[in-house]
């Protein structure tokens, strides 16, 4: 809890704060978040942020600064963490508001055109993040049918993939069995030529078996000549 405010020390409301450091109401809460977020701690009336000249002089450091938002928020969120290790008194003066309004009218003209100009700014903002939205949603839809499309041509292309390969399969296969069937007739006529070399064969086996038949009749006759013999071979 926060304990570097000097007793009595003066509390600022956000306008104020938005005045004393030339930036934006809605900057002001920016700020604050950003700073929150990094770890500093605010006095809080509720849910109501109640600023310090400490804070203030944080959120300018922000509006100033050249690096990016968060660091500097870590670098305010040390130099708090720094203080708060020093125990202080924390009273805080709360100003009432209406005590406080200005009297004069001039003022009162002054604060309602700064009240002006932040509802300006804040419709313009509000202008904005509209647009925003609107261009992203605009975004999001050409994405969608983006993803549509390429959905779209990856599954033609596949299906154009599938059939490419489903016809060259097709021609794989059928000339597989174009040469299957080619070496099939081979083999077939083939294993006719041994069959008719082997019948072939048969025929010269009886023939030379009826001539040696015949031989072995001849020389066994009793009247065997050579000449007979001769007439043999010559048949």
């Amino acid at each position: 809890m926060r304990h570097d405010i000097q007793q009595s020390e003066r509390s600022f409301s956000t306008k104020e704060v938005a005045e004393q450091a030339g930036i934006a109401t809605p900057t002001v809460r920016k700020y604050g978040q950003i700073l929150e977020r990094n770890g500093y701690e605010f006095f809080k009336d509720g849910d109501r942020r109640i600023f310090v000249q400490s804070d203030i002089e944080a959120l300018i450091s922000l509006r100033d600064t050249n690096k990016s938002l968060d660091d500097t928020a870590k670098d305010r969120v040390a130099e708090q963490t720094e203080r708060l290790a020093q125990p202080q008194n924390t009273d805080v003066a709360i100003p009432d508001t209406y005590d406080n309004l200005p009297q004069d009218p001039n003022q009162v003209k002054e604060i309602l055109m700064f009240l002006t100009r932040e509802l300006a700014a804040t419709r313009e903002m509000n202008a904005q993040l509209t647009e925003n939205m609107t261009q992203l949603k605009t975004t999001v839809g050409r994405l969608q049918q983006d993803h549509h499309v390429i959905s779209s041509t990856i599954g033609n292309s596949a299906q154009r993939t599938h059939t490419k390969i489903e016809k060259i399969a097709e021609e794989q296969r059928n000339h597989y069995e174009n040469l299957i069937q080619q070496e099939k007739q081979k083999s077939e006529l083939l294993q006719q030529e041994l069959q008719n070399m082997r019948e072939e064969q048969q025929k010269e086996w009886r023939a030379q078996n009826q001539f040696n038949r015949q031989l072995e009749a001849t020389i066994k006759k009793p009247k065997f000549s050579l000449e007979r013999l001769i007439s043999l071979f010559r048949k």
